[in-house]
């Protein structure tokens, strides 16, 4: 499905957004859930992001998620598996106007991809050259691309691909 892509400068309720968030799943995973992270544009203040918050969020075991899906789509979630990614369970929050709020992806702790995605955000928090590049970026694609967020997506990956090599070497010497 093919959404609207629209991209807004940062918006301080979604940091707000991301704690309720947390604080609902952990009343919801239990001891399960190790931490909550923000990632994602909505987590880079001097960013222009899609109003969706992105979680990451550690695990002891990604099977006890799957047993809670039926909770998560009581919650407004939709359970999409690894959607891609093996290891990975992914969950999105829609509304009934085919908004979205919210994406989870959820991992056990110790896997590689929670590095990955926390080197990506603290690199970019930490270089606003950088930041900045990828905030005009999405800017450009957003306008190129208004109703097709595949196109948009595609044409992030390659700056993201460089960009998390770098952060990831970056985080390694930090």
């Amino acid at each position: 499905m093919l959404i609207e892509v629209r991209v807004r400068p940062h918006d301080p309720e979604w940091s707000r957004s991301f704690d309720q968030e947390a604080q609902n799943l952990r009343a919801l995973w239990g001891a399960n859930l190790l931490a909550a992270h923000h990632i994602g544009s909505t987590a880079i203040p001097s960013i222009v992001a899609k109003p969706i918050v992105d979680m990451l969020v550690e695990v002891h075991s990604v099977a006890l998620l799957d047993e809670l899906v039926p909770q998560m789509e009581a919650s407004g979630y939709q359970a999409l598996g690894e959607y891609g990614l093996p290891g990975r369970r992914y969950f999105r929050k829609e509304h009934p106007d085919g908004s979205r709020s919210h994406h989870i992806h959820a991992y056990e702790t110790g896997s590689p991809e929670i590095h990955r995605h926390l080197a990506f955000r603290n690199y970019l928090l930490a270089h606003p050259v950088i930041a900045n590049a990828y905030s005009t970026l999405k800017r450009r694609l957003a306008a190129d691309h208004p109703h097709d967020s595949q196109a948009y997506m595609d044409g992030k990956a390659p700056f993201i691909r460089k960009v998390e090599a770098q952060a990831l070497a970056w985080s390694r010497t930090g």
